[in-house]
């Protein structure tokens, strides 16, 4: 019955790891929704984090209820004269409601939940890139991990890159422009500055078969691939560059694969079956691979320094952006037939997400956070009734006809929209269930 669950947890770790990531979220855009109403001069009457039954409530000096209720699967903001910050129909009331507001008032308000989404992930990655900082110059060696006994490794922490078979690579940016040069084998020539003294080492190549990350959800992820495991071959193929592997899956035709895993100092086989996926182009629009869902990169860990704040703002801002690009660009494509519409999920695959990262390390866990909160922010601004986008279409419709919309149409559009969202909702569910397993 739960063999939906990831496989490395429980129920109760994912939902727990589930309800965390809601709760910010939805706390965060709720906010967003009671702060600019309160600033606009409509009053909140309730803010509540979850539905049902009240645990615990207070009231604050500005007259708003603050509860925590038993049902952690969402939240709103009520506020005077009507049912919350994102209904637009009814009887107008005093200038501190939310139908007495002027319409720059409630369009404000209901604009804010989607923006502050983006804001909480713009704080995410801004605050993920000064925590973790950015590789320092010269590229120094701050950790260097195990490898399988077959591989030939004699670079240690302290040392300093100079070159990889003679390309120069004494910052990042050198270090990755010399991987479009230098040859593609198990074993190449490092020239390092070691203790003051430049000596050559024998290394692997550097986008080497360690598996630094597994996608949730992902094929790799059901076989039980896990973060550190070194993949040595593939179907009884010797594989040591990343680019191979890629090869290997690209070709598999959706094939079992067998792969040879070291994994803490023992050999393991773990049979995959690779899923076609729909990865985002640089320059827009979507490439369908097949795919295990593991992540690669360069293999040592580089010595870090702490970027300034603004290129951790200019960097948050590009990866909100992008993410917020990529998904749009996603929804066009699943609309126009070119890419899968498995691409769709429901709550319980985002609870699936969220486990899987939690279990992967908090840091993995923050940077879900960040992305699901833009990922809400533009669901939320999609034009349809029951949604903050749909009721910004009323109010851009008010501006320009100078009326509200009548009640019976307000009804009509409501249920449209409900139905459209409970729609989504139960295709996702079938999508996590049963057509994209």
């Amino acid at each position: 019955m739960l063999d939906f669950l990831p496989m490395f947890g429980s129920a109760g770790f994912t939902i727990g790891a589930f309800v965390i990531a809601l709760s910010v979220i939805v706390a965060i855009h709720e906010y967003g929704h009671y702060i600019v109403g309160r600033w606009s001069g409509i009053h909140a009457e309730v803010f509540s984090l979850g539905f049902g039954p009240v645990l615990v409530s207070r009231v604050d000096r500005h007259g708003t209820r603050w509860q925590l209720a038993a049902i952690p699967l969402g939240g709103y903001v009520k506020f005077l004269g009507d049912a919350n910050a994102a209904s637009v129909g009814g009887t107008a009331g005093g200038r501190n409601t939310m139908l007495g507001a002027p319409l720059w008032a409630r369009a404000a308000t209901v604009v804010a939940g989607p923006v502050f989404n983006f804001i909480l992930a713009f704080v995410v990655f801004a605050g993920l890139s000064l925590y973790f900082g950015k590789a320092a110059d010269p590229l120094t060696l701050r950790s260097v991990p195990d490898f399988p006994p077959s591989v030939v490794q004699e670079l240690q922490v302290g040392d300093e890159i100079l070159s990889v078979e003679g390309v120069a690579a004494q910052s990042i940016a050198e270090f990755a422009a010399a991987l479009d040069t230098i040859p593609v084998e198990p074993v190449l020539s490092y020239t390092v500055l070691r203790e003051g003294v430049e000596t050559v080492v024998a290394g692997p190549y550097p986008n080497t078969t360690i598996v630094q990350g597994v996608t949730p959800n992902s094929a790799a992820d059901a076989a039980g691939l896990l973060q550190g495991d070194v993949i040595t071959a593939i179907n009884d193929e010797p594989v040591y560059a990343f680019a191979q592997m890629i090869a290997i899956v690209s070709d598999s035709d959706g094939a079992l694969l067998t792969l040879d895993v070291w994994r803490e100092g023992a050999m393991i086989e773990i049979t995959v079956q690779p899923r076609r996926s729909d990865l985002p182009l640089a320059g827009g629009g979507f490439e369908t691979r097949w795919l295990m869902g593991v992540t690669g990169g360069i293999f040592f860990d580089p010595e870090t320094v702490r970027p300034g704040l603004g290129e951790a703002a200019i960097g948050a801002v590009k990866e909100v952006w992008y993410r917020l690009f990529t998904s749009i660009d996603a929804v066009r494509h699943i609309i126009a037939g070119n890419i899968s519409t498995c691409n769709i999920s429901s709550p319980v695959g985002i609870a699936q997400a969220s486990g899987a990262t939690a279990a992967q390390g908090l840091d993995e866990f923050i940077a879900f956070i960040g992305s699901l909160s833009v990922a809400v922010g533009m669901l939320n601004l999609f034009p349809i009734p029951v949604l903050d986008g749909g009721h910004l279409v009323f109010h851009a419709y008010e501006a320009v006809t100078g009326r509200r919309p009548t009640d019976g149409a307000m009804r009509v559009l409501i249920t449209v929209g409900l139905a459209v969202i409970l729609s989504l909702t139960l295709f996702g569910v079938l999508n996590d269930f049963l057509l994209c397993r």
